[in-house]
């Protein structure tokens, strides 16, 4: 099995960037992987920390977030957002996070709570997970559900995984829960299934709900999973092409 892809999200469901490595700390998430959260204003969050994503603006509610691709330059701590609909936008999401709600508005329905703040938790991201994850996919998995929808096109993008791994058997990635991987110089322990919801129905391209994933797995599959949490046990760098091995 090969690390045939990596993924971060920097602003969580606001953009995704494709790296060609990335170093890992033990215990911690993915560097600026959902470093920032968008709070709406129906948001209950009490001070600083991990929160539940109902309290952020995500895709599940507002698909066209799907199709927002990132950039970062940590040295600067800005990122760069693009979407088809509008003008690119690079700015520092700690100091500058007004123009940011000023881009994202256009893109958000009326009716639903609108974007109020951006937020992070000191010392790792905002995940989904109470716990800071590594999230991994399995492209053969994927290829299964795309057969059951009869869709060649559907692009993995849409599952918002941070390592894509190729090689292994469909649905395998369920076996590894209680065992490690080791990738590159990393070691991950394997802890949970991840359950999918509305926004991997949208297309990364346009931001158009346009699949029926969460039918598909449950229909094909029996469940609504798609993926593992992993939290890392021994830091080290992770590159595209790297093996994958089970311990």
């Amino acid at each position: 099995m090969k690390l045939a892809a990596l993924w971060r999200h920097p602003i969580k469901s606001h953009g995704r960037e494709a790296l060609t490595e990335v170093t890992l700390s033990p215990g911690q998430t993915m560097p600026w992987d959902r470093r920032w959260a968008v709070a709406h204003e129906a948001a209950k969050i009490d001070g600083d920390g991990w929160a539940h994503c109902a309290n952020f603006s995500r895709a599940a509610k507002e698909p066209s977030l799907m199709a927002i691709t990132a950039t970062s330059d940590e040295a600067e701590n800005r990122v760069t957002l693009r979407h088809p609909d509008l003008a690119p936008l690079r700015f520092d999401p700690d100091n500058e996070a007004q123009a940011f709600l000023d881009w994202i508005r256009p893109l958000m329905s009326e009716g639903r709570a609108q974007p109020a703040r951006l937020v992070r938790a000191p010392g790792r991201g905002m995940t989904d997970s109470d716990f800071p994850s590594i999230s991994l996919l399995n492209r053969a998995s994927h290829d299964a559900v795309a057969s059951h929808l009869g869709r060649e096109d559907l692009s993995m993008e849409r599952w918002r995984g941070n390592l894509h791994i190729e090689g292994a058997e469909a649905w395998e990635e369920f076996s590894w829960l209680g065992r490690s991987l080791r990738i590159g110089e990393a070691i991950l322990d394997i802890r949970e299934r991840i359950t999918r919801c509305m926004a991997t129905t949208a297309n990364p391209a346009t931001g158009e709900r346009d699949a029926d994933t969460l039918g598909a797995l449950r229909d094909g599959f029996g469940h609504q999973e798609f993926g593992v949490y992993a939290v890392v046990r021994q830091g080290g760098t992770l590159r595209r092409g790297d093996t994958v091995e089970v311990l």
